[in-house]
């Protein structure tokens, strides 16, 4: 079978034309506990940012194509989720994060849009939940596009694409043993460049403390555009992750893209310091964003910082509405707006 970079696919930046945007609804009330009812109202605000219906109440924004696990988290879904136009389907799943679980769609010169599938295996083997590693594929189906199956364990919240040939992505992640073990970088790059198209891959250290997903790229750095990103400054000397940040602040700006164009890099402040109702650390993060057609939904947490730096990303996205919804409850289960969500890019099907 040939490669999607072989048949000219390549994986676009979040900012281009979306057709939809795949979620799951909150249901599994033995990982949410008392959190699964605030869980499910962030998803609703999300949703509605996504959907972004306009003074007529018609959605303006972007298809929602949202997986229920049984037919009674269904109807609860399509009743929540009521005039914002989203189609539920009945695929079940572990948990909702579906940047990671769900294929990484990418698209060809000719605008035909196809879904690229790799393995799961749970964040290294951390979380083994039922369904989780059948969804890429079952998605993939649902969708109706032409479909590319390669077995590399990947996550799509590790790798960030530019759109014009340029991958971003962590050491501490897609290098870690628990993924693909004995896989050389080169090698790995090599599967990568095939899988998504990339062509000049940019890696950074370390990710957050206590971040599940072993330092997923999504939560320290993203393109806002080709040549241009955002990370985090400390958001004071106290900041747990003040050393990482200033890192990740220092590799960016030396590095070049694939057009050979020294990256651009903005910052935003860190949330800093944001606990678990036990007190423990949580890799809360602020470009953790997700870029749909009309609108960016930005994760806040009732901290200092949430308005600077919704003002700071807005200034990064004009055109387009910046949104923030409160994100404390749903980062209890390790993520974010952008770990929920994939995005379908605008296009069709070959002829």
């Amino acid at each position: 079978m040939t490669s999607p970079r072989e048949e000219g696919f390549a994986q676009p930046g979040e900012w281009a034309p979306h057709a939809a945007c795949w979620l799951a609804w909150p249901s599994h009330e033995e990982l949410w506990k008392e959190a699964l009812g605030p869980v499910q109202g962030a998803f609703v605000a999300f949703a509605r940012a996504i959907a972004d219906p306009g003074p007529d109440g018609a959605p303006r924004g972007e298809r929602l194509e949202v997986l229920a696990p049984t037919p009674v988290r269904a109807a609860e879904a399509r009743e929540r989720l009521a005039g914002l136009g989203a189609r539920v389907h009945e695929i079940p799943f572990g948990d909702i994060w579906m940047r990671d679980i769900a294929p990484i769609f990418v698209t060809s010169p000719s605008g035909e849009v196809a879904a690229s599938s790799f393995v799961f295996n749970g964040w290294g083997g951390k979380y083994d939940l039922p369904g989780d590693a059948e969804v890429s594929m079952r998605v993939a189906a649902t969708s109706g596009l032409r479909t590319f199956r390669d077995e590399l364990v990947l996550e799509g919240g590790s790798v960030e694409p530019d759109g014009e040939g340029t991958l971003l992505t962590t050491r501490q992640c897609l290098l870690n043993p628990n993924r693909n073990p004995g896989l050389p970088q080169a090698d790995l790059e090599r599967r990568l460049r095939d899988g998504l198209g990339a062509e000049v891959f940019l890696w950074l250290g370390d990710g957050l403390i206590n971040d599940h997903t072993d330092g997923h790229v999504d939560t320290v750095a993203r393109f806002v555009s080709p040549g241009v990103a955002v990370c985090m400054e400390p958001s004071g000397g106290g900041d747990p992750n003040a050393a990482a940040l200033k890192e990740i602040v220092r590799d960016l700006s030396s590095m070049r893209d694939a057009k050979g164009r020294r990256l651009e890099v903005f910052t935003v402040p860190s949330p800093g310091v944001v606990t678990d109702p036990e007190g423990e650390l949580m890799a809360a993060s602020y470009v953790n964003f997700y870029v749909a057609n009309t609108t960016v939904t930005v994760p806040v947490y009732g901290a200092p910082n949430d308005e600077p730096a919704l003002a700071r990303i807005e200034r990064l996205f004009p055109g387009r509405r910046v949104v923030g919804v409160p994100a404390r409850e749903l980062l209890l289960g390790g993520g974010a707006f952008h770990c929920i969500s994939q995005q379908q890019p605008s296009g069709g099907t070959r002829g």
